[in-house]
């Protein structure tokens, strides 16, 4: 289980995104490192946890529970026959393309060990946007991506230092819940009627996840 590349990105303007400023940051191309993670504040305030990495919209990215973004090269794999063409690491907006890991599989609140110092524990899914689905230029991706239901994992940074490719992955910390980024995928975006388990994996879940889970509740127990 490896790191089997560190990418970053820069802000760039397309004329895919939503935003009115047009820049994004999700095409993110590999570089040797190091490079420093850090914790970098609160989604609203803090931006990218991986040094020289754009995010260029914190209203919705990035801050603490989105720190750092894993997808499993195997994964990348899977989309290259599905559609046809190459996708090299970083494309889908990942910092870190794993090796040998099951990332959609991690269980909320996993920590992983990376290279000898770094400790990052597993948060959230990411849930594809119109961004993402320009980046690609593929039709109807935000509901295909969806449906695969392997969404890759984002980060809060435990113990800060520093990443390069090439770094071993060691679990160090699996939850006794069940509840996997791939399930909590599903719960947010496919079956809604599956949030009410993500409680089950109790402070591990982050504050995000856990006002939807009560928002949803909410009505139905009116």
């Amino acid at each position: 289980m490896k790191v089997l590349s560190l990418n970053l990105g820069t802000a760039a303007a397309v004329p895919y995104t939503a935003q009115r400023d047009g820049l994004t940051g999700i095409d993110k191309r590999p570089v040797d490192g190091p490079v420093r993670v850090f914790a970098p504040g609160p989604k609203g305030t803090g931006a990218s946890g991986v040094t020289g990495d754009a995010v260029c919209h914190t209203r919705h990215h990035g801050g603490d529970d989105q720190a750092v973004y894993a997808f499993a090269r195997e994964d990348l794999d899977e989309w290259e026959r599905e559609l046809g063409r190459p996708l090299r690491n970083g494309v889908f907006g990942e910092n870190l393309t794993t090796s040998g890991i099951d990332v959609s599989g991690a269980r909320v609140g996993e920590r992983w060990r990376v290279g000898p110092e770094v400790v990052l524990q597993v948060t959230s899914p990411r849930i594809p946007c119109g961004t993402f689905q320009g980046h690609m230029d593929e039709p109807q991706w935000v509901k295909r991506f969806t449906a695969k239901g392997v969404p890759g994992a984002y980060f809060r940074v435990v113990t800060p230092g520093e990443i390069r490719a090439g770094d071993a992955i060691e679990v160090v910390r699996r939850p006794d819940h069940d509840i996997t980024i791939a399930l909590s995928f599903r719960a947010l975006t496919l079956d809604r009627g599956l949030l009410p388990r993500l409680l089950e994996a109790g402070d591990d879940l982050p504050a995000e996840e856990r006002a939807t889970v009560h928002k949803y509740a909410a009505p139905r127990s009116s």
